[in-house]
């Protein structure tokens, strides 16, 4: 395969890595395939200046353009980013408030700090409607249990993101909110009619494709009425038929992680990864930070390509749609990692910050 191909397989993988620093095998994967970006976890943080540093050395784990450094920063439970990053109460709170205002300024307080250590690509909102309070994933990260709720503040939260230079990622499609089941033990089941999921679940995530959101994320569930069989990441009647087609989005569909129980209790990451891709995904994410299981991903997306499994015209319309949320994110003149070590620390975890979580706390 050319190195270009072989460079265009490597954009639709969004990698991890173990450790502070970034390895020497990730960095060689990268000559290579030209990774699409990372995601950072707890293990990969020990405070604000090592983290903009490292953010600015994975960006250019991308060499023709650069890679995405993302993160899961919901607020609540779910935030990488410890202090002095500002604690963000979980997003149910937002559902309490009167209004769109408080997601707005939650939004744009987050994407200041998120730019402020180099992260250019946030794994929120959380567009699940919490209409199983037995849930054991969703729960409090979900924004309401009524659908034009979530669907009109997850329009704020992503407005709020994108306006101040953070792509946002709705998920977890087709929706995570009426499980009973953790996706990252096993694979949930979602047992709603057609009609039900396009009135309900569906809504908020037409909302946020019309809000032009970046990204949207898929989930490891299994919907019986729109597929018997495959869970919903490795669907294309799910992934290409309802949310490309039906819901008319133009936007990065990105997998979520393939090493979740839900998906890896039956596929290998490499398997995994090529039928999320024939699917209708433009990237996966592999999570677990084995840097030779991302190899083999790779190389098991260069031949399914070789072989016909993937089409090109498929791999060109995935690298077309990254392409384009790159140059509408990371094209723009932003600061340089030393203008940011410079002023980091006046805006992480900063007075209005705190006054804002405050007021988001008071709604619990």
């Amino acid at each position: 395969m050319p190195p270009a191909s072989r460079r265009a397989i490597g954009q639709l993988l969004i990698g991890s890595f173990p450790s502070t620093t970034l390895p020497v095998e990730l960095h060689a994967l990268a000559r290579e395939f030209d990774l699409g970006g990372v995601i950072l976890f707890s293990r990969n943080i020990e405070q604000p200046e090592q983290v903009n540093e490292l953010a600015t050395e994975s960006e250019a784990l991308g060499r023709e353009s650069p890679a995405w450094v993302s993160v899961d920063q919901e607020g609540g439970r779910v935030a990488r980013l410890k202090a002095p990053f500002t604690a963000w109460p979980p997003m149910a709170t937002l559902g309490r408030a009167p209004g769109e205002s408080l997601a707005t300024r939650f939004a744009t307080a987050l994407a200041a700090e998120l730019r402020a250590v180099g992260i250019t690509l946030d794994y929120a909102p959380v567009l699940d409607i919490h209409t199983n309070p037995k849930n054991p994933v969703i729960g409090d990260r979900a924004l309401s249990d009524q659908a034009a709720d979530v669907a009109r503040l997850g329009t704020a939260l992503v407005q709020g993101l994108q306006s101040h230079g953070v792509a946002a990622c709705g998920k977890h499609f087709p929706g995570h909110g009426d499980t009973a089941t953790d996706s990252h033990l096993e694979l949930p089941l979602v047992e709603h009619p057609p009609n039900r999921l396009d009135r309900v679940e569906f809504e908020p995530f037409r909302a946020a494709v019309a809000a032009e959101v970046a990204f949207i994320m898929t989930a490891h569930v299994l919907v019986p009425s729109l597929d018997e069989t495959r869970p919903a990441t490795l669907s294309s009647t799910i992934v290409s038929g309802h949310l490309r087609r039906r819901l008319g989005y133009r936007g990065v569909i990105l997998s979520d992680d393939l090493e979740m129980k839900a998906v890896a209790a039956h596929y290998d990451v490499p398997t995994a990864a090529v039928a999320a891709v024939q699917a209708g995904c433009d990237a996966v994410l592999v999570c677990s930070g084995q840097v030779d299981v991302q190899v083999r991903t790779l190389e098991a997306l260069v031949y399914a390509v070789e072989r016909g499994d993937i089409s090109h015209t498929q791999l060109d319309s995935a690298h077309a749609r990254l392409a384009a949320a790159k140059r509408r994110f990371l094209t723009a003149a932003r600061p340089s990692w030393r203008e940011r070590a410079r002023t980091l620390r006046q805006v992480l975890g900063c007075e209005a910050h705190q006054r804002l979580a405050a007021e988001m706390a008071a709604l619990l």
